[in-house]
């Protein structure tokens, strides 16, 4: 069922108490009567087939697109990638479907008049499988209005060095447009179907972080929804309090629907060096030597299981860029460990390498991984306390732990990454570590895996690590926030009475409960 545009009418904000359950829309859809607007008094939508009084009724505002309260709909938004999270009390009372920017503008309005939560769904995935990639619940909105961010999906125009897109373009979408003119970002996720709205909300990171830092770290500017409803920009120089808040700020101080992201020119092609390591100190060794001497343009790692499931080796992803002349192999590898003989080296197109995580995901499909929970910890490691730390994990996990799934691996410098919420480690060398399990179907151990994810945060906090805001940390609190931003709460907390003092954005994410 979608709300039939309006005529937009004068609203009055009401103080609102958490909205009840009450008049559950399926009967009204199916009928098929349109909604009218929200009652004020009731906290709940009001149809057009509903006798009585309307005067506590704030008409829905005229809509290029539709506002969608069908059960299905709004069930289908109720859920993300992680699957903790889904349906029952944890579904919007509405989906916005936006036929244009303006229509956020409307419905931010519309809401903060009525004191409605609002969240971007970035809508991520491939063919039938659409959805939040959140994986701990972070786009829910229960109670509140879902904004599908398929409906911001145009690249608007290209640059020399620039292109502007609207949010709910995914980097999959934009990687194959820029490389049509011989540009590509500089840095990209390893999976390319997630909103680049999305991404930026928490930070975005890939292989290229050691040259080029975070997603967050290559814009240039961003038009932004604040909660009053305005429509603004911000950048390193207009509203810079905004904008460093909106890069990394997981959704807290308003939707962005357009990007100006930066281009570099793309390579033609990819050597890709495949190292395997049995131990963890030759494998730091030689990733910060590879690091410090910036041979490869693309560096990458995982902790992976032996090929008896019994112990843990490490596996090294290195890239190097090229158009006509391939690189000296020789000459890249001198000087590490001998790996050559379990070395696999493969000579790619660019856009392959790109999205070489196609055939994995249909791995994951086709074995039902996909589609289980998602008890994902992501973390910035300090470089002095990292062996220590891996050497916990390795204990603490095994092959069952990771299911279909992988741990990413691998050394950066923090000076890269500039945006001040992407908060670091307090040294100049960080690792990522990023476990992403895709447990196997039917796995009885999902709630110890979460329990597991705790107990491992919280070493890593002793040890000086942050989070990185995806992933799947149970029980977070105010002090634990307060901690993991340090320094940066008090100006974080400002931005969000600026921009949202109403706190109606992104409720999911839990930061300012």
């Amino acid at each position: 069922m979608s709300i039939t545009p309006r005529t937009a009418a004068r609203t009055a904000a009401g103080t609102a108490p958490q909205p009840s359950r009450r008049k559950i829309l399926g009967a009204a859809a199916a009928t098929a009567v349109a909604v009218v607007g929200w009652n004020t008094v009731d906290q709940s939508w009001a149809t057009a087939a509903e006798p009585g009084d309307r005067r506590n009724v704030v008409p829905v505002p005229a809509l290029d697109g539709a506002l969608v309260t069908t059960p299905a709909v709004v069930e289908s938004f109720a859920h993300d990638f992680g699957h903790f999270f889904d349906g029952g009390a944890n579904k919007p009372w509405a989906v916005l479907r936006p036929g244009s920017i303006n229509d956020i503008v409307k419905i931010v309005k519309y809401a903060n008049a009525n004191n409605i939560k609002v969240a971007v769904n970035g809508q991520g995935g491939t063919g039938k499988d659409i959805e939040s990639h959140s994986v701990y619940g972070q786009a829910r909105v229960p109670g509140g209005i879902s904004i599908d961010a398929r409906g911001m999906s145009k690249i608007c125009s290209f640059g020399n060095s620039v292109v502007q897109v609207e949010a709910g373009v995914t980097w999959g979408q934009l990687t194959d447009a820029a490389l049509k003119i011989g540009k590509t970002p500089p840095a990209l996720p390893d999976y390319l179907y997630l909103s680049i709205g999305g991404t930026l909300s928490v930070g975005g990171i890939g292989g290229t972080v050691h040259k080029y830092g975070l997603m967050v770290d290559n814009v240039d500017s961003l038009d932004i929804v604040t909660g009053d409803g305005s429509l603004v920009t911000a950048s390193r120089t207009v509203r810079p309090d905004l904008f460093y808040s909106a890069l990394g700020g997981g959704g807290q101080v308003g939707i962005i629907v357009r990007v100006k992201v930066k281009l570099i020119p793309a390579p033609k092609r990819a050597v890709i060096f495949t190292l395997y390591y049995a131990d963890l100190a030759t494998y730091l060794a030689d990733s910060e030597k590879l690091l410090a001497e910036g041979r490869f343009q693309v560096n990458a790692g995982e902790l992976t299981p032996t090929a008896d499931g019994k112990g843990w080796r490490y596996k090294m992803e290195a890239g190097a860029t090229y158009d006509t002349t391939a690189p000296d192999r020789a000459k890249l590898l001198a000087g590490l460990k001998d790996v050559r003989a379990e070395a696999v080296i493969e000579d790619r197109s660019f856009r392959e390498y790109m999205f070489r995580l196609d055939a994995y995901e249909a791995y994951l499909k086709d074995s039902g991984h996909w589609y289980t929970p998602k008890p994902w910890l992501s973390m910035f490691l300090p470089g002095s306390k990292t062996k220590a730390f891996m050497e916990i994990a390795e204990r603490e996990l095994n092959a069952d732990s990771l299911g279909g799934g992988f741990l990413l691996f691998y050394p950066y410098y923090t000076a890269k990454i500039k945006a001040p919420l992407a908060v670091q480690p307090n040294e100049s060398v960080g690792y990522l570590f990023d476990l992403l399990r895709f447990p196997n179907p039917g796995d009885p151990n999902i709630n110890a895996m979460l329990e597991q994810n705790r107990k491992l945060y919280d070493i890593a906090v002793s040890m000086g690590a942050k989070r990185y805001l995806v992933g799947s940390i149970p029980n977070m609190t105010t002090a634990d926030w307060k901690a993991h931003y340090g320094n940066r709460w008090t100006g974080f907390v400002a931005a969000k009475k600026k921009y949202d003092p109403k706190n109606l954005f992104t409720p999911g994410q839990g930061i300012f409960s």
